[in-house]
């Protein structure tokens, strides 16, 4: 359970930390586009502004040179009238007239002919051509839109700058600032006040200032740079639906991505990867389960069985591990393993009890593998163990491939082995079956030892089996006995029968299991003694 948990919580901490990084990166990614996009906004505005600003301030020349020609006596109401055709015939123009040499307004097409003249400020700039201009004089002061005059000789003209220019929403902002010719300074003529220093406002580029993206253009002919400027907070804020778009995206991407990396991580953790690095590093244990000899009650034998924890700590079966190592190809590397642990763990007993007999599981791909026998020869001399005290079994599932099967029972036959039939019962083994496979014992499945007792039906079998190991003079263990009933349904058999099972013993480490067979030996003294 506690395994369990920690996988749903690796899991779920995975995908959380990948969805959060996948929505900081969703997020910075948006930011990092709106930022792009912008600075190729703010460039197409900034030209547009510097484009807009120098046709109307051609067309306003013209009309200043217009103005400047006009034929008419000065001031006359044919000027004027004049003057008002060329206000009528324009969209930004506001008003044009004259002015004296001091720079009093006499008349205008929208103010007429001034009983008093009305004088005017100082020029806010008079660029190199004497072109003098004014923000927002006080007869044309508008709230909303900002009003240049501009003068050459005695000529004027007035207009609204912003109507003609192509004006972004918010939040882009722009500034047009132009040069003063004899102060050589340059100042706001239209726009905003942006906080941008003097040079990036008349000095063509493209930049980013701690939060402010800016794009400047600049016309020369006019003596004037068009700045177009955003800050990021802001662009951040109108773009938010797509910010919150990315992250979302990003956070679902990453969680995505943190499932199957926990996934493909949890895959690596498999039973199968497991089981390969538990081989390679050794890691399999190797426990030992004691046959019985049910007449005398004495230790006969032993099966060694391979035994593995994951690394998770739990305990899988062999039924499970050694079926995917048989599917995956590897059986191979067990079997190896269990055969060194055995004669490792029990060189010294079989070399000093010539009957005791240990049995070791052996898969039917081993059976088919030329490196199996010489490397169980190779083993059982480095460990000086005569071959008849290592037993062979197999299931009867590996004699599935018939000649190979009698062939390898034969060369295990000539070394000195015996052969035994494991699971006997379930793979339904015929009579000339056994007979041509020569087998030396028979084990019979456990499956068929529960059912004594009981009503099954497979009790039934059991006396079919006995006769005909009997008739192929096969000796017979009864596995996973577990009651005194079923121990004392062999034991009345008249042949002889080892048997193996809980009621005689769990499968235990090789050193419980020395403990035991020593018990045995002195309690075998004992009767001895007694006797």
């Amino acid at each position: 359970m506690a395994t369990s948990k920690q996988r749903i919580l690796f899991t779920l901490a995975a995908t959380i930390i990948m969805a959060a990084c996948g929505a900081a990166a969703g997020y910075w990614l948006v930011r990092v586009l709106t930022v792009r996009v912008n600075e190729i906004r703010l460039n197409q505005y900034a030209a547009r502004l510097v484009g807009d600003w120098e046709a109307s301030s051609a067309e306003l020349r013209t009309v200043l040179a217009a103005v400047d020609a006009s034929g008419r006596p000065f001031c006359s109401d044919a000027e004027i009238g004049y003057f008002r055709a060329l206000i009528f015939e324009s969209e930004f123009l506001k008003d044009a007239g004259r002015t004296r040499g001091d720079g009093d307004i006499e008349c205008s097409a929208a103010l007429g002919r001034l009983a008093r003249p009305s004088g005017q400020a100082r020029p806010d700039f008079i660029q190199q051509d004497g072109t003098e201009i004014y923000q927002n004089l006080a007869q044309y002061r508008n709230s909303y839109l900002t009003v240049l005059t501009l003068q050459l000789g005695d000529s004027y003209a007035v207009f609204t700058p912003d109507t003609r220019m192509h004006l972004e929403p918010l939040p882009l902002h722009y500034t047009i600032t132009a040069t003063d010719a004899p102060s050589q300074k340059p100042g706001r003529l239209l726009g905003e006040s942006p906080p941008l220093s003097q040079a990036i406002l008349t000095q063509e580029g493209q930049d980013q200032l701690g939060d402010a993206l800016f794009a400047t253009r600049c016309s020369i002919r006019f003596f004037s740079c068009a700045t177009a400027y955003a800050f990021l907070p802001e662009l951040l804020q109108a773009d938010r639906p797509r910010l919150v778009g990315g992250t979302a995206l990003g956070g679902l991407l990453g969680a995505l991505f943190g499932l199957v990396l926990s996934l493909l991580y949890r895959r690596n953790k498999s039973v199968e990867q497991q089981l390969r690095r538990a081989i390679r590093g050794d890691k399999l244990r190797v426990v030992y389960q004691p046959q019985i000899d049910l007449g005398s009650g004495r230790i006969a034998g032993a099966e060694a069985l391979a035994r593995w924890t994951d690394e998770e700590g739990l305990a899988v079966g062999p039924d499970v591990f050694v079926k995917i190592a048989e599917e995956r190809g590897f059986v191979g590397e067990i079997t190896k393993l269990v055969l060194r642990h055995a004669l490792r763990d029990f060189a010294a007993t079989l070399r000093q009890h010539p009957d005791f007999r240990l049995s070791i599981n052996v898969a039917a791909a081993d059976l088919s593998d030329p490196v199996f026998l010489p490397l169980l020869d190779y083993s059982l001399c480095r460990a000086s163990v005569p071959a008849k005290s290592l037993a062979i079994e197999i299931t009867e599932g590996s004699t599935a491939r018939h000649e190979i099967a009698v062939e390898t029972i034969s060369q295990l036959h000539q070394r000195g082995h015996s052969v035994h039939i494991d699971d006997f019962g379930t793979g339904y083994s015929s009579l000339a079956y056994l007979h041509e496979l020569a087998v030396d014992a028979i084990k019979i499945d456990k499956s068929f030892t529960q059912a004594i007792g009981t009503e099954s039906v497979i009790v039934a079998i059991l006396p079919q089996i006995l006769a005909m190991a009997e008739a192929l003079e096969l000796e017979v263990i009864a596995e996973g006995i577990e009651t005194p009933v079923q121990a004392d349904y062999f034991a009345a058999s008249a042949r002889p029968i080892l048997a193996q099972g809980w009621l005689f013993g769990r499968p235990v480490t090789p050193g419980k299991f020395h403990e035991l067979l020593a018990e045995d030996e002195k309690k075998a003294l004992q009767l001895i003694g007694a006797a």
